[in-house]
């Protein structure tokens, strides 16, 4: 679990409307996010029961059918 320290950002009437944070728990939150997009997108890939094909393979096949 991160552990955040949050500034807001208040409008004349003191409701939030923004945040601050520092910039190393700015990257965090950045890894953390790329890392739960790659498990969904893993996840994704799964549930198609698509055949599964070798990463350079893939990366030739695309190469070879560019335009």
């Amino acid at each position: 679990m991160i552990t955040i320290k949050e500034r807001f950002v208040v409008d004349e009437n003191g409701a939030q409307v923004g945040v601050l944070l520092d910039i190393e728990d700015y990257r965090r939150l950045l890894d953390e996010l790329e890392e739960i997009e790659s498990i969904h997108a893993y996840d994704a890939a799964k549930a198609t029961g698509d055949e599964v094909v070798p990463f350079e393979q893939a990366v030739a096949e695309i190469e070879q059918n560019r335009p």
